[in-house]
């Protein structure tokens, strides 16, 4: 079983899609490469890494906010602090919980990563939202569906072929981990 599940994965990565803010497809190493240029462009000018996703998607951008930060050396946040999930669901609405800090945080060319396997989730996709009336530079993940409303919305978008959950986290993961270790990488 185990060999044969991570034969699956390796050939996911592989077809992972990657697109621009109009839909036109990238290579996938275009579409990391503009990544790190994004990440990298946009910290070396002092803005931040803004990460944002629900459950598994949520546990990745805790994750890799505190890499981008630590290792990577970069100012980096993920809205998921229990008393502000808690509080924005109970005064706003679940719908708003990742909206609201963004309005209130995100400042202009700061880089959101919204991270979402169905990229159908109403709260990711007003965090986005919220984030380009900010004027931040949006890059999503997504999975399941080709034709989800999340893979419209960034300026760069992976999407993720499959309808596991956990095939879809684990490539989210390796992409984010990719951009931030090429990062790290270039300035060695």
């Amino acid at each position: 079983m185990t060999p044969k599940y991570l034969v699956e994965l390796g050939a996911l990565l592989a077809r992972v899609e990657a697109t621009d803010g109009a839909g036109a497809a990238l290579a996938l190493d275009d579409g990391l490469a503009r990544a790190i240029d994004i990440v990298r462009t946009q910290t070396a000018a002092g803005r931040k890494v803004i990460f944002i996703g629900n459950g598994g998607s949520a546990a990745i951008a805790s994750h890799q906010a505190v890499d981008y930060w630590k290792n990577g050396g970069m100012r980096a946040v993920a809205f998921n602090d229990p008393s502000l999930l808690t509080c924005v669901s109970n005064d706003f609405g679940y719908r708003h919980v990742f909206a609201k800090p963004i309005e209130m945080f995100a400042d202009a060319g700061d880089a959101l990563i919204a991270i979402s396997s169905s990229g159908q989730s109403e709260n990711i996709l007003r965090g986005v939202e919220a984030a380009r009336r900010a004027r931040c530079r949006v890059i999503t993940l997504s999975g399941f569906r080709p034709d989800n409303p999340l893979r419209r919305l960034g300026e760069l978008n992976f999407w993720v072929p499959t309808d596991s959950y956990g095939h879809v986290e684990i490539t989210h993961l390796a992409i984010c981990h990719s951009v931030v270790d090429a990062i790290m990488a270039g300035r060695r």
